[in-house]
């Protein structure tokens, strides 16, 4: 098995880091690893298919967000929190709050 490239965290850049949480299935992703320590890539639920689900994955691995470890022929995905508050202090926790107001607005409405 070929190795997962994971970015040191001082190449995480804020443009690469917004880009990959721009998407509303990958935010989806985020906060439903924000909310564990680490989850198989195969208990996150999307309405994708699975194709789609791993190009998410790897656009939130490669952009400095996420850590997959994989234990044979399983993948386990979780946040890279505390090296992206060291590098971009309180940008994540900013974003997971605003998605959750969001959709706490939308499910009221």
């Amino acid at each position: 098995m070929r190795n997962l490239h994971h970015p040191r965290v001082d190449e995480v850049t804020l443009p690469d880091l917004l880009h990959a949480l721009s998407d509303p299935v990958r935010l989806k992703i985020v906060r439903a690893l924000a909310e564990r320590e680490e989850q198989s890539c195969s208990a996150v639920e999307a309405s994708v298919s699975k194709s789609t689900l791993s190009h998410h994955f790897k656009v939130l691995r490669e952009a400095g967000l996420t850590h997959t470890r994989v234990n044979g022929t399983h993948r386990y995905v979780s946040l890279r929190r505390d090296e992206l508050e060291e590098r971009f202090p309180g940008v994540l926790h900013s974003v997971l709050e605003a998605s959750r107001n969001e959709s706490q607005r939308a499910a009221a409405a």
